[in-house]
């Protein structure tokens, strides 16, 4: 590969250019600049330092999205036992603003639906800003539908919409992941 198709294939990162793995602590240095301007509120270095804390129990999964050897992203997944059926909850899914779409979210959640479903979960769910339309369209993608709305949960200003997806152990879905991961390597290829 020339250095001119590396530079640009670096510019613009395709599916096959990122890599999706494990988050470990080493990665907070790179993770905390893309949380940072992603919320006005973000998560503490100490909040990620206790979540990747709860990871050996399995209780918790988070992944870095990777470019090279650029973190670009990240999202976490919340393992809930419950005798009815284990349920996953989506605690965060972000992507560096300069790599938004382009696959990058898709692909975490890809990633964590597949986490989910090899934990036994049955179902999975999150909430999302009220006004984050796009995130939404993807939630939506997955098979996530609203199921209700927490008033001023994001800074005590704007609301969430709170979704689930039920049939997250079903063969239909398994399908539907496939398919998802087919269209998205035939759009960014």
């Amino acid at each position: 590969m020339s250095i001119l198709s590396n530079r640009l294939r670096r510019s613009h990162p395709t599916v096959d250019s990122i890599t999706i793995e494990p988050m470990r602590r080493r990665d907070l240095r790179a993770i905390m600049p893309i949380e940072d301007a992603a919320y006005p509120t973000s998560w503490s270095r100490r909040i990620f330092e206790t979540e990747l804390d709860q990871v050996a129990n399995g209780s918790r999964c988070y992944l870095t999205a990777r470019d090279g050897r650029d973190i670009v992203g990240y999202a976490g997944l919340w393992h809930v036992i419950d005798p009815d059926g284990d349920q996953a909850h989506v605690t965060n899914i972000v992507v560096d603003e300069a790599h938004r779409r382009r696959g990058i979210a898709t692909r975490l959640m890809l990633e964590l639906a597949r986490v989910a479903r090899d934990r036994g979960c049955i179902a999975w769910t999150l909430e999302v800003r009220a006004g984050s339309t796009g995130a939404q369209e993807l939630y939506r993608t997955f098979g996530f539908v609203p199921a209700g709305i927490r008033r001023r949960y994001y800074d005590n200003v704007e609301d969430a919409l709170v979704m689930w997806c039920h049939d997250l152990g079903t063969d239909e879905y398994a399908a539907r992941l496939d398919a998802i991961e087919h269209d998205l390597e035939e759009q960014y290829r």
